[in-house]
């Protein structure tokens, strides 16, 4: 194997489409050393202008989505966010885990947002994108920050993540889900170490994320798991475990997806399979590629997500299943968005 850049999921640069210039490494003697070792993270901040989008996507749960970083140090290399760095002028290899890009203002812009005359409350889904516990949440505090304005006005919201970090705000998570105002899923693909340290880096442990599960239904927050993406020959025959335990600690719901690679992820997947799965790459690309018409990649709303075929179908009867057996009489409690209060609170507590 070529040296490999421990701490970081993607290997190389990928071309951005929309530049016409790239790095290229046919000719290593050519390069500088800078550009060969792992790159150090760099934080940009964004004075943006909006920060609550419409989904439009009719095959997600969501309707409004709010991200307050651009990029993510976790470095998950599948993830599908990784190709809206390309917008930024950025790659969306290890640019995306290592160039973060900050909205400061974001807790100012969704105050404005939810106080504009004719919005009608529905939960807006904190991390849509890429996840809000990610490394620099530690200091910056902006999800903290954004939590506090739901709190206030009593806004509904839901929010997914792979860190613990999302414990340090259990005292708001807490005081939304006493009016039902939270829902909270955190991401959970595999009960092996090994497989998570190459393919979700600078991520919590799966033992740490259990206990985050059981942290926060201890505390009377909803939480489900997210099981996703499912990929076949690596994490396909874990759906039943990863549930159980989910189960075990507190979940009450669960979801999946289907692994798809589109645009450069495709590019980082495959050499990230190859450098660290030789052995069984031909299967599971194989596999990937008969779930989604011979090809990796898929963007046909309602089959994007849940793939097709015969591969596709086995991996959802095994997670009905997995749900009817370990999670059977549990679900996420409703909604009350008769709570809000355009005029906010005088205390938070």
């Amino acid at each position: 194997m070529d040296e490999y850049i421990k701490g970081r999921g993607s290997q190389v640069k990928t071309q951005n489409r929309f530049l016409k210039a790239s790095y290229v490494t046919e000719h290593i003697e050519g390069l500088d050393e800078a550009l060969l070792s792992a790159p150090a993270t760099q934080v940009f901040y964004e004075q943006a202008k909006k920060i609550v989008n419409k989904v439009t996507s009719p095959d997600l749960g969501m309707v409004y989505s709010l991200n307050p970083y651009q990029g993510c140090e976790h470095g998950c290399i599948y993830c599908y966010a990784r190709n809206t760095h390309e917008y930024y002028g950025f790659s969306a290899g290890l640019d995306f885990e290592s160039k973060i890009m900050v909205k400061r203002n974001a807790p100012q812009l969704l105050e404005k947002f939810i106080l504009h005359p004719d919005w009608q409350p529905v939960p807006i889904s904190v991390s849509g994108n890429t996840d809000c516990y990610q490394p620099q949440e530690r200091k910056l505090e902006i999800t903290r920050d954004l939590l506090k304005v739901f709190a206030q006005y009593r806004h509904p919201l839901g929010m997914i993540t792979k860190n613990s970090l999302i414990l340090r705000d259990l005292d708001l998570l807490t005081d939304l889900a006493n009016d039902n105002l939270v829902h909270v899923y955190i991401s959970l693909t595999t009960l092996d170490e090994k497989l998570r340290r190459t393919m979700e880096p600078r991520t919590a442990s799966s033992v740490r994320r259990l206990k985050t599960i059981e942290a926060l239904a201890h505390a009377g927050v909803p939480v489900g798991v997210m099981t996703a993406p499912i990929i076949p020959g690596l994490n396909h025959h874990e759906i039943p475990v990863l549930i159980k335990a989910a189960a075990d600690h507190g979940a009450m719901a669960a979801g999946m997806t289907i692994v798809r690679l589109n645009g450069a992820i495709g590019q980082l997947f495959e050499d990230w399979l190859r450098k660290n799965f030789p052995d069984r790459f031909d299967k599971v690309w194989n596999q990937i590629s008969a779930m989604h018409g011979g090809q990796v990649n898929d963007s046909q709303f309602g089959r994007r997500m849940t793939g097709e075929g015969n591969f596709a179908e086995a991996i959802h009867q095994l997670f009905r299943a997995s749900k009817k057996k370990y999670l059977a009489g549990r679900h996420m409690p409703a909604y009350d968005l008769s709570k809000f209060r355009r005029g906010g609170t005088l205390s938070l507590f």
